[in-house]
């Protein structure tokens, strides 16, 4: 059924752009993620409805129109007296009706909301701290709902989702309230509120939380869901009390977005081997770790997703269950009522499991009992925060876990990053200072041809380097979308008899490790860089290396 969607979808462009064509246009496929205010407002919402027509760019040369039918007279005069205003030309792009109502949404963006909710509020929002508690949050749930807030809530999460968030954070600061998303892996300011506001939004969001929005001394958590486009997006919430006040972050979870396959992730070379060989395996421990929105759930599904089929038992325990995948018996722990992971895995081990998936070990008791299903015939695969691969080795001895049934369980330590990939869009050539090349050549110089081969990478030939100029695409970052770097070693018998004999020395399994030829995360980086994919000062960044990165002058 998708295929056949997707062959509809593509089948409509391709008309668009032909009658595009013919009619001397260009053609607009897709909404862009931003549209600034001074742009849209060129052409006043009521004029641009009337005719069908919308301003989405403007350059030192052009404005850039979007109409359904280019050949409208009427709105062709009005788009001259615009030029002559402007003292820009125009450029038209043909649209279809669902991008031109998506371009129309940009009017109500959230600037405006925020304005409206202002005018309103001493209107309509008024709090009896005096009153009865419980008919205080009855009547304030009731304004709430119809208030403009409720409006200007349901923009802010709109526009984190089109602009592909994965969290939005909302904190009081001194004089207002600073509303921001995580775009790729970095937060960057999307909106201030006014501060009269600001707790209004807040409580907004609790009650749809179904949180207690009188409580502000203690941290809440809890979890509401909102239809976008007709596609159900669950949101995990998270409040905070800090000096100003009280703060929000909402984690965007679009369990129907799907899970992309380890290849497109960015696994590649030994590495993939590895993590292909060890998935084989009937039993045995698979560790994935990284810190806190490094990806390590969602490699853990892609995984999963190539096991799953009707001949294995595959159950998970995770908080939250950010992904629905068909097949897999996926479910929720809820430690406020005792369902712990180290309580869930004892109850699905009593459900004839092949393979088992526990979202984190986060204590000895949960280690214990992961590391004796996976000597008892079962594939575990889980997470564990540590900063290597290799760390994850002692940090489980130190967990309580004895060496020797730790070197019979465990079969793959994985550890991965997210770097922000290089906008394909406004992709350039650039030149890196000499000393800068000579030391990433150094870093990469004991990387085996066979291994580099895997790759692509001829290192006797001349390697370019590319960052993005910044576009529209991009919104001007010259990064777009992101991939993982990774480290992945599969423990060898020289690396059990170190967890026995030396209790997982980590400067030992590190030589070792080195010895195999396996590569550790800033060289996987490097090599991405050497691709084209993304760009060194990323993989600095979540590296946290110190290298110069200033490019030669020319």
């Amino acid at each position: 059924m998708s295929d056949i969607k997707n062959n509809n979808i593509q089948a409509e462009r391709d008309d668009f752009a032909s009658k595009a064509a013919s009619l001397g246009v260009a053609y607009l496929d897709k909404t862009p993620k931003v549209i600034d205010n001074s742009v849209i407002n060129i052409i006043p919402e009521e004029v641009a409805k009337k005719n069908r027509i919308v301003v989405f760019g403007r350059d030192s040369n052009a404005i850039q129109v979007a109409m359904i039918d280019p050949q409208d007279i009427n709105a062709l005069n009005m788009l001259r007296f615009i030029a002559e205003k402007e003292k820009r030309e125009i450029n038209i792009y043909l649209v279809s009706e669902k991008i031109l109502e998506e371009l129309f949404a940009f009017y109500a963006g959230p600037a405006e909301m925020v304005k409206e909710a202002v005018r309103s509020f001493s209107e309509d929002v008024k709090f009896d701290e005096a009153s009865d508690s419980s008919h205080t949050d009855r009547s304030n749930e009731q304004i709430l709902k119809e208030a403009p807030v409720a409006k200007l809530v349901q923009v802010i999460v709109s526009h984190a989702i089109e602009g592909h968030a994965s969290d939005i954070h909302i904190e009081p600061m001194d004089r207002d309230y600073r509303v921001r998303f995580r775009v790729d892996g970095v937060l960057h300011v999307s909106l201030i509120i006014p501060k009269e506001i600001g707790p209004v939004v807040i409580s907004r969001i609790k009650i749809l939380s179904n949180l207690k929005i009188d409580e502000k001394r203690k941290p809440q958590d809890g979890r509401f869901q909102l239809s976008h486009n007709g596609n159900p997006i669950d949101f995990r919430v998270s409040t905070l009390p800090v000096i100003d006040g009280e703060k929000i972050v909402m984690r965007i979870l679009d369990k129907d977005k799907g899970v992309s396959d380890v290849e497109s992730m960015g696994l590649m070379g030994l590495a993939l081997e590895n993590m292909q060989a060890a998935i084989k395996e009937t039993y045995g421990m698979i560790l994935m770790t990284g810190p806190t929105g490094s990806g390590k759930s969602t490699t853990l599904y892609a995984m999963l997703k190539i096991l799953n089929n009707e001949e294995r038992n595959i159950i998970t325990l995770e908080d939250p269950i950010e992904y629905n995948i068909e097949g897999l018996n996926q479910s929720q722990i809820k430690p406020e009522i005792g369902y712990t992971f180290a309580s869930g895995l004892r109850t699905i081990l009593r459900q004839d499991p092949n393979i088992i998936m526990v979202g984190e070990i986060r204590d000895g008791e949960t280690a214990e009992l992961a590391v004796h299903a996976a000597l008892t015939g079962h594939l575990m695969f889980s997470t564990l925060h540590t900063n290597t691969a290799i760390g994850a080795i002692p940090r489980m001895i130190d967990m309580g876990i004895e060496p020797f049934l730790l070197s019979s369980s465990l079969r793959l330590v994985m550890a991965q990053r997210l770097v922000r990939k290089i906008c394909e869009n406004c992709k350039i050539e650039v030149d890196l200072a000499e000393s800068t090349r000579d030391m990433l050549m150094k870093e990469v110089e004991n990387i085996s041809t066979d291994e580099l081969n895997k790759y692509g990478i001829d290192l006797s030939k001349e390697i370019k380097f590319f960052k993005g100029s910044g576009c529209d695409a991009c919104n001007g970052t010259g990064l777009s979308g992101r991939l993982a770097i990774f480290e992945v070693v599969r423990i060898t018998e020289a690396m059990r008899n170190i967890i026995i004999e030396k209790r997982g020395n980590e400067n030992l399994l590190t030589e070792e490790r080195d010895r195999l030829g396996f590569l550790t995360m800033r060289q996987d980086g490097i090599l991405k860089a050497f691709l084209g994919k993304t760009t060194i000062e990323e993989i600095e960044r979540v590296t946290e290396s110190r290298v110069s990165l200033e490019e030669e002058n020319n």
